[in-house]
């Protein structure tokens, strides 16, 4: 009876050791400790501080919770947190509408290139930058020669100072936001349409005439999971929008558009106080926290 000879293990290349894969990963380690991890560290450092940078000469003492304690009893912090969650619970649901629509209409069978000609052009708003938009918003909102007030004067209306009163600019904001962002959820929902079994989606259409009953039955549970995705991350982003409401209004007129992100940057760095500031922002790191939990027990859902 004949051996049957054992193939050689194939010999590792001569530069490659144990720590070869580490060297792989350092730059990305590196990178995460410098962006994420250090900045998060000094501001913890900083919000137990007296950290006034405008008064240097009187250092910087530990104050334990003091900056927290101020923080939390500080009226102008609960207003802007406030108009945050307002912000978030106006231009969201239109961002969430929008998406799903668009993402149903592309996800229907037929007009191949039409689909992939809308694909593409709903990468460009999210393509843009907050500055860019920002400063879009302005030229559209502008009183004596932006778009608004031309289509508005299309029907009879008149001009309207959008970023002069406090409603119209609120609502400025809203709608760049919803333009902003409603490609992104169209592209999410568009993603958990895609994971639908056809021949499931098939039989429900055979089974009923009904496109609301085969959206809540068989295509709802394939949405959930980018849906609470979506939740969190623009939780997060509405947290710390602040390029698009500085460039259109700089928070104005007067505290109307005065998020919680440009009050953190008015009290860092037109008061200088850092230690305030940093408590302001890690409270605000709690809540993007607590909120994406909450998105995951309520929303999140696996499928079987």
């Amino acid at each position: 009876m004949t051996d049957v000879p054992v193939p050689k293990p194939p010999r590792a290349h001569p530069g490659y050791g144990r720590l070869t894969p580490l060297w792989f990963l350092l730059p990305a380690v590196v990178a995460l400790f410098a962006i994420g991890i250090y900045p998060t560290l000094f501001a913890l450092v900083t919000s137990l501080r007296q950290y006034n940078i405008a008064r240097v000469r009187d250092g910087f003492p530990f104050v334990g919770l003091a900056n927290y304690a101020t923080v939390l009893t500080d009226p102008t912090f609960w207003q802007t947190l406030g108009r945050t969650g307002a912000f978030f619970c106006v231009a969201l649901p239109f961002e969430i509408a929008f998406g799903l629509g668009i993402a149903l209409l592309l996800h229907r069978p037929g007009l191949d290139f039409l689909r992939a000609l809308t694909r593409v052009s709903l990468v460009i708003p999210l393509a843009t930058t907050y500055a860019v938009v920002g400063l879009l918003g302005r030229l559209i909102f502008n009183r004596d020669f932006g778009v608004a007030n031309s289509l508005i004067g299309l029907f009879g209306f008149p001009a309207f100072d959008w970023l002069g009163d406090v409603n119209g600019a609120f609502a400025a904001i809203c709608i760049m936001d919803v333009w902003q962002w409603t490609p992104f959820c169209a592209l999410i929902f568009l993603s958990g349409l895609s994971m639908v079994p056809v021949e499931i989606e098939e039989a429900a259409q055979l089974e009923t005439g009904s496109r609301w009953a085969l959206l809540t039955h068989v295509q709802l549970p394939y949405l959930l999971p980018g849906f609470t995705a979506m939740l969190i991350l623009r939780s997060a982003d509405v947290l710390k929008l602040f390029d698009v409401v500085f460039t259109m209004t700089r928070g104005g007129p007067g505290a109307a558009t005065e998020l919680i992100s440009i009050y953190i940057q008015r009290v860092g760095f037109r008061v200088f106080d850092l230690g305030v500031a940093s408590a302001q922002a890690l409270l605000l790191l709690v809540i993007t926290i607590v909120l994406a939990r909450v998105y995951i027990r309520f929303f999140y859902r696996e499928i079987e």
